[in-house]
């Protein structure tokens, strides 16, 4: 959820104190869940033969594991004035270059065709619109950050924002 509001209390990063900028988490959509609880739903017909009580047991169990997998690797972006978190990287905005936002066939083709192979990916197949985000540290041979976002507009602004 992005939070930009220049009124609302501004919760800082436990690691630098630094006042956050702009912050989202990556969820899964819906559609996900739903993979995910028809995927559990199998352990039914496996343990089905052994009992039914098995396997209601088993998709249970299936559907938890899913479930916390798949909150366990949702990342985050965060934009705070000195920093760029997005999933496991961090950076200085100091090297922060040029930011682009890319929707429908545009964000198909960074994800694909046009994507460098050095480029660092936070990419979910189930959010569209993507962020490029150059990288101009000398010492980095990444040259950009691709990144999935459900609000590229509120997303750039922040980077752009000094």
């Amino acid at each position: 959820m992005p939070e930009s509001s220049p009124h609302a209390s501004v919760p800082s990063t436990p690691s630098t104190g630094a006042p956050v900028i702009y912050r989202e988490k990556l969820w899964p959509n819906a559609w996900m869940w739903i993979i995910g609880a028809g995927v559990s739903a199998a352990g039914i017909l496996v343990f089905a033969p052994i009992s039914m009580a098995a396997g209601y047991t088993a998709a249970l169990v299936l559907f938890a594991i899913i479930a916390v997998l798949l909150v366990l690797s949702t990342p985050a972006i965060t934009v705070t004035e000195n920093a760029l978190t997005v999933g496991r990287a961090t950076i200085e905005r100091r090297f922060v270059g040029v930011v682009q936002q890319y929707t429908s066939g545009e964000a198909t083709a960074e994800r694909g065709t046009r994507l460098n192979g050095l480029a660092y990916l936070c990419i979910r197949g189930w959010i569209d619109p993507v962020v490029k985000i150059e990288i101009t540290d000398p010492a980095d041979r990444t040259p950009y950050w691709l990144a999935s976002t459900r609000h590229p507009d509120q997303f750039t602004a922040a980077l752009t924002r000094r």
